[in-house]
């Protein structure tokens, strides 16, 4: 009967803390006193209260390795949330993400800007015509008139530019511009000439770029074999229309087959650019 009892409860699953687990070893003790002489009582009563504490210990043990693992899976889910569902931060603009940040934005500029700026310009497609054309006495003339329109260009009626920084960059650009315009006039060689022309077209590419002149839509314009039939070239255009300066209607080995040569390498319009 005693061992039978004992088969029942250590049989018996379930938590270790259960009524029934807790109750063994008072029950256990009850049976031994109701069917054991008085002699053998003791003994039996230490043997089973061993044999129950090893078998509480057992079952401890292993809701030790189980509490473990639990706790062990949500470190990993909580690590894994972390990389696959990062919290989104909050932002100034409603949650969104901000916007990259582009070139420097300026408001629209002063008449006198845009009035200077127009004479620069046109001396620009005198001189880009003069060289089209091969005419070495109008582009001289061209260029020191450019030369002059870049020198008085009015940087200071730049609007929208606080800390100064577009109108010193403008000024470096009409500078170039400047510059380049009196070194094409003191040169006899065309090819010289044309060198001088394409620094005077980039340099006025970034200064269009820089100030967003918008009183009309221009076009940076690439010429793939401008000097000896491999070396690039770009020039400025109001008209979408190739025609090319560097090979233009003269070239000592094309003629004027070759004018219309090109693509356009970029467009800019700037009337249409938030202020």
């Amino acid at each position: 009967m005693l061992i039978k009892k004992i088969n029942e409860w250590f049989a018996c699953p379930g938590p270790v803390f259960s009524g029934r687990n807790v109750g063994f070893y008072g029950e256990y003790n009850d049976l031994i006193k109701a069917t054991r002489p008085p002699e053998r009582r003791k003994n039996m009563i230490n043997k089973g209260y061993n044999f129950y504490l090893l078998h509480l210990s057992k079952q401890i043990v292993k809701m030790k390795k189980v509490i473990i693992g639990i706790v062990v899976a949500l470190l990993v889910i909580f690590v894994a949330r972390q990389f696959l569902y990062p919290k989104k931060t909050e932002t100034s603009n409603g949650g969104q993400k901000p916007e990259p940040e582009g070139p420097l934005a300026i408001s629209k500029n002063s008449a006198a800007f845009n009035e200077s700026f127009e004479k620069l310009l046109n001396s620009y497609f005198s001189l880009k015509e003069a060289i089209t054309d091969y005419d070495t006495a109008k582009a001289d003339a061209a260029a020191k008139a450019l030369a002059g329109f870049a020198d008085s260009l009015k940087t200071d009626e730049i609007k929208g530019d606080s800390t100064g920084v577009i109108k010193q960059t403008a000024a470096d650009f009409a500078g170039t511009i400047s510059g380049s315009a009196r070194g094409l006039a003191g040169e006899a060689d065309l090819t010289k000439k044309k060198r001088e022309f394409q620094l005077i077209s980039e340099g006025l590419y970034n200064l269009v770029r820089t100030v967003k002149y918008d009183r009309q839509k221009l076009y940076h314009q690439h010429c793939p074999m401008a000097f000896n039939d491999n070396e690039e070239a770009w020039w400025i255009s109001n008209s979408n229309r190739i025609v090319n300066p560097y090979l233009g209607s003269k070239h000592p080995k094309y003629k004027s087959a070759m004018i219309s040569c090109g693509d356009i390498a970029d467009s800019l319009d700037f009337s249409r650019a938030k202020r």
